[in-house]
């Protein structure tokens, strides 16, 4: 287990820089995940870390070590990919243990190492099937194993759950929460999906075309986000964000968040703004008021309880709680 530091990296592909000057400190034992939308750098700056890719700029350091320059097999990481990428002939005991196997360790040792990694993972029942016996979160678990018997230096995991159905990325996440908590390793993981990293992560990475746009809690990133795109990224349903002179904040500040469960349906006239019921969508639990605001605010998200009785064209006031508004300056950077 160790620290982890990126220190003014960047990345080029001939004329084009996708990775611009990141400097970033990760602690010994953190979850951490890189989340931002296609495109922003992510899992190329994972692959950096691993040294899959060169690192045009910069320094990366794997605890005291300077291994900028360092091949893969030697900066003692262990990553794991979308594809599981299993041999299909082998046994889940032969596909765990093939990476100490070729690196030629005694058999009693392979052994050892195969069998605690299937504990931890709940494999033991399925050590003599083939990959095409398990599911997709079998093959998964057998993957994050072959990784967690060469007992690495911190495990980087490349959206690992994306070829999952919904139910199995729930269970998964569940699991490598746990796994995460047992072996108390650095992780470093890259997904597309906010709903993984606010979930997972101690401490979450918001990636905006190849540059650090935060870096916090999910908590920080959520309730303080320190700009526009990090206020409308993190949080689902999205954050809405309306003209500050909408609500005759103008002198303040050009944009003005709030996000849909910190919003209140009143009478008309009661509220911060009026509008007009246009969608609702009955979720259960919850149910998702969009509303046409007037102003020139436009369509708003509000969320409210599964069995609130709106319906399409009613009038309705809009309440904003108390403290709960984010304002925003030209550049889209957190007022408040």
């Amino acid at each position: 287990m160790s620290s982890i530091e990126l220190q003014a990296v960047e990345k080029w592909f001939g004329s084009v820089q996708v990775i611009k000057g990141v400097d970033l400190k990760i602690e010994e034992g953190e979850f951490i995940i890189f989340v931002g939308p296609s495109g922003c750098g992510k899992s190329t700056l994972l692959r950096m870390i691993a040294g899959l890719e060169e690192t045009s700029r910069g320094k990366i350091f794997v605890g005291e070590r300077d291994a900028t320059a360092e091949p893969p097999s030697k900066r003692g990481l262990a990553m794991v990919f979308q594809s599981y990428a299993l041999y299909p002939h082998m046994s889940v005991r032969d596909n765990v243990g093939f990476a100490l196997k070729a690196a030629g360790e005694p058999k009693e040792e392979i052994s050892k190492k195969v069998d605690e990694a299937a504990r931890v993972l709940k494999l033991t029942d399925y050590m003599d099937r083939r990959p095409k016996d398990l599911s997709g979160g079998q093959r998964q678990r057998v993957a994050i194993g072959r990784s967690i018997v060469r007992d690495p230096t911190a495990f980087l995991f490349d959206e690992p759950l994306s070829n999952l159905d919904a139910a199995l990325r729930v269970e998964m996440r569940y699991e490598l929460a746990k796994l995460h908590r047992s072996l108390k390793s650095t992780m470093i993981y890259v997904t597309h999906d906010q709903v993984e990293a606010m979930t997972l992560a101690d401490r979450i990475v918001v990636l905006e075309a190849g540059k650090i746009a935060q870096f916090g809690t999910p908590k920080e990133l959520y309730e303080r986000p320190g700009n526009l795109f990090v206020a409308q990224f993190i949080g689902s349903p999205k954050m809405n964000v309306i003209p500050a002179m909408s609500v005759g904040l103008g002198e303040k500040g050009k944009d003005l968040g709030i996000r849909p469960e910190h919003i209140s349906i009143v009478p008309a006239g009661e509220g911060d703004l009026d509008g007009t019921v246009d969608v609702v969508e009955y979720l259960g639990a919850d149910t998702y008021v969009i509303v046409d605001a007037e102003n020139g605010a436009g369509q708003m998200t509000v969320r409210d309880l599964g069995d609130a009785p709106h319906e399409p064209g009613q009038k309705v006031g809009l309440k904003f709680g108390e403290g709960r508004t984010h304002l925003f300056d030209e550049e889209g950077l957190a007022i408040r």
